[in-house]
């Protein structure tokens, strides 16, 4: 039997944790991606501008402590990494079920044109690529998608 996970709000304790696994998730799923910010500029950024000023959901689990992340910031999906160890779970499913319920006229989101992985996940899930960049306009300078979901 696995470990029960909850899906609750983000409060203020929960930013270090919560930037760990951000931090985990960003170098296991996009190796190949610069990250532009030090690992403490994140943790500094999730404490003082995610946590205060988004909308953030963390998974908690049983045991394990935060595992995953979901920020939304109006009808954009901003954010959802999952700790490596986390990822097939089932997870991604229930945090995009959470994002579609408090956005249900739809939802924007963008991510690396390297990750395929991501991009399959959001299209199982109805999101449409509708734009391609070439990175110009991101802090990673990574060519990426916007995708969107219309119910």
């Amino acid at each position: 039997m696995t470990d029960p996970v909850v899906l609750r709000r983000a409060v203020a304790d929960d930013a270090r944790a919560a930037a760990d696994v951000w931090l985990r998730s960003f170098a296991a799923a996009l190796p190949t991606v610069v990250q532009p910010r030090t690992d403490d500029e994140v943790r500094d950024y999730m404490r003082d501008v995610v946590v205060p000023l988004r909308e953030m959901w963390v998974a908690e689990a049983a045991g394990a402590g935060i595992v995953g992340l979901l920020v939304l910031d109006g009808k954009t999906l901003s954010q959802l990494y999952l700790d490596p160890g986390w990822r097939g779970r089932g997870l991604g499913d229930r945090f995009v079920a959470l994002a579609k319920k408090r956005s249900p006229g739809g939802l924007t989101l963008w991510t690396f044109q390297v990750d395929k992985p991501a991009h399959r996940f959001y299209e199982r899930h109805g999101f449409t690529a509708v734009e391609f960049t070439d990175g110009s306009d991101n802090e990673e300078r990574e060519p990426d998608v916007r995708y969107v979901w219309r119910p």
